[in-house]
């Protein structure tokens, strides 16, 4: 049986007095995809950008492969190790290539020699259908290539665990397949991975869990299909009626 790797209990964070995540419990366990949705403002992405310690709980307990998420440095730095994450807005650097952007944390954090960065680059960038942009810089990309090249950059640090927060809401239709579908290659191969999405097509593709959010809180959770077909709480009857036409 798989083990947890990810236990939030009692989790709470303010605003200010705004109240954005209301004692929050969830175990993920290695290996399961977590599809996090809910209407604009109901706490999805703090919640996962809670993981990796971007925004800070005032209360309660993160705990990441045994690890506490606290304000210690060196917990901080492990859980960092081990969680990769994938932004709305790419967050490339511009002005480095797409080799250097993906090679910068590995040699920086892990101190890998460039020559083994750059071959483990290169396989990734080859898996993600972009091996032959390495060389050029992000502005050069289409808005598809772009986050492919980020998801790529993730993994170049091994991660046990990925985030995606909103990973395809920036992009043209047309390239959110091209998304997409690395993102089901990597959940195909095991990886535990939490994404806050509106593709409700991804979620029943890949999900082993969609967890509702509304108003900091989570209102409902299941598999895809009781999600989909039988779901309890009036507000994600409310909420799947009006983004499934």
């Amino acid at each position: 049986m798989s083990k947890t790797i990810i236990n939030l209990d009692e989790v709470n964070k303010w605003y200010g007095d705004f109240h954005v995540l209301k004692n929050i419990n969830l175990k993920i366990k290695e290996g399961e995809r977590i599809v996090i949705c809910g209407p604009s403002g109901s706490g999805k992405s703090t919640l996962i950008r809670c993981l990796n310690r971007l925004e800070e709980h005032q209360s309660g307990q993160i705990t990441i492969d045994d690890i506490t998420l606290n304000n210690n440095l060196k917990n901080l730095q492990s859980i960092r190790k081990e969680v990769g994450m994938v932004f709305q807005h790419f967050n490339l650097f511009p002005h480095l290539t797409i080799l250097e952007n993906l090679t910068l944390a590995p040699i920086w954090v892990k101190n890998q020699t460039k020559e083994e960065c750059e071959r483990l680059a290169m396989e990734l960038l080859e898996r993600v259908a972009i091996a032959d942009q390495a060389h050029k810089y992000p502005g050069q990309l289409s808005g598809g290539q772009q986050q492919r090249v980020a998801i790529a950059r993730s993994l170049c640090m091994k991660p046990k665990i990925m985030l995606f927060d909103e990973p395809t809401s920036a992009l043209d239709p047309e390239m959110v397949k091209e998304v997409l579908d690395v993102m089901v290659d990597l959940a195909k191969e095991g990886m535990t991975m939490l994404c806050v999405t509106h593709e409700m097509g991804f979620a029943k593709q890949v999900a082993d869990k969609v967890i509702f959010m509304d108003e900091g809180q989570i209102v409902e959770e299941a598999d895809p299909h009781t999600f989909f077909s039988n779901p309890t709480h009036p507000r994600s009857i409310e909420f799947l009626a009006q983004i499934l036409h």
